[in-house]
């Protein structure tokens, strides 16, 4: 056999899905996630010899997730992953306990010109939250979304960019943009009011791509992060990962047709792949653990 060392290790829960159903008196209130718990630590026996000992069972795992809904709520979804994660985190053996959330939107349907006190339709986009407790006390909690689809049909060029003897693009003043955005961001202070600092922040990225003239995606994903910044004071640091998800103008000559900008053909794939993260100068380094 090979020398070999177990370098890195972690294990946990993956995708728990709940449906927690607020009762209230007379209107429900629905929150519908999906919870990954990653446990990290002193448990090399496991993986090298199958002693158990030291090890939370995933089934436990998934079951504390159910229990905390009950006894806690779920909302806001930060702080239940936060207070899973430190929970976690308490385990003799477990050094770093990560819990990431998906929240699911829901809206009430409009029945006889009033919403529905029990009935929902699924809404486009899903929060996000992870939290990252350490054994030490430490805990980080990132907030975000994921596929959020902005569209933008003006305002958008693209020119000016290296050729080689491979490029066939031609440059455009005009173009569609349209991208999905996820975009996680981090917290610095550890209480803010969740719900209106993801509201805030959600709003300052859709109106940063609405508001920027686009020389390239890369611009506007600066000015999106750079908004979220300027709007919410508890962000430090943005993440954000930009799809282009290109649309096509259509040759229409060969039925006789014009297409002043008018018909496209809205590719899947391949698509160009935008990415960075915009930091709050100054801004403590995040938790290096910490994978969001």
């Amino acid at each position: 056999m090979p020398d070999a060392v177990l370098s890195q290790a972690q294990y946990g829960k993956a995708e728990v899905r709940l449906l927690h159903v607020d009762r209230g008196d007379e209107r429900h209130e629905i929150s519908d996630l999906n919870v990954t718990i990653t446990l990290a630590g002193d448990l090399p026996e496991t993986y090298l010899t199958g002693d158990n000992t030291k090890v939370l069972t995933t089934d436990a795992q998934k079951n504390t997730v159910y229990a905390f809904a009950r006894k806690f709520g779920v909302n806001p979804v930060e702080e239940f992953g936060a207070r899973l994660a430190r929970h976690f985190a308490e385990i003799p053996a477990v050094d770093r306990a990560q819990v990431r959330i998906e929240q699911y939107g829901w809206r009430r349907i409009d029945a006889g010109g009033a919403p529905h006190p029990h009935s929902f339709e699924r809404l486009a986009g899903t929060r996000v939250a992870s939290a990252c407790a350490h054994a030490d006390g430490r805990t980080e909690i990132v907030a975000g979304v994921d596929d959020v689809v902005l569209l933008k049909s003006s305002g958008s060029e693209f020119q000016g960019f290296l050729r080689d003897p491979y490029t066939t693009l031609e440059p455009t003043e005009e173009r569609i943009l349209a991208t999905a955005v996820r975009a996680h961001w981090r917290i610095a202070s550890e209480e803010p009011p969740w719900d209106a600092a993801f509201a805030g922040a959600r709003a300052a990225l859709a109106e940063a791509f609405a508001a920027t003239h686009s020389l390239s995606l890369q611009q506007t994903l600066y000015a999106m992060g750079e908004a979220v910044l300027a709007a919410r004071p508890e962000v430090c640091e943005v993440r954000l990962s930009l799809p282009n998800k290109h649309h096509f103008l259509i040759d229409l000559g060969p039925f006789g047709l014009d297409n002043p900008g008018e018909v496209f053909f809205a590719a899947d794939g391949p698509y160009g792949l935008i990415e960075g993260a915009v930091r709050r100068a100054g801004a403590p380094a995040g938790d290096p653990g910490h994978q969001w």
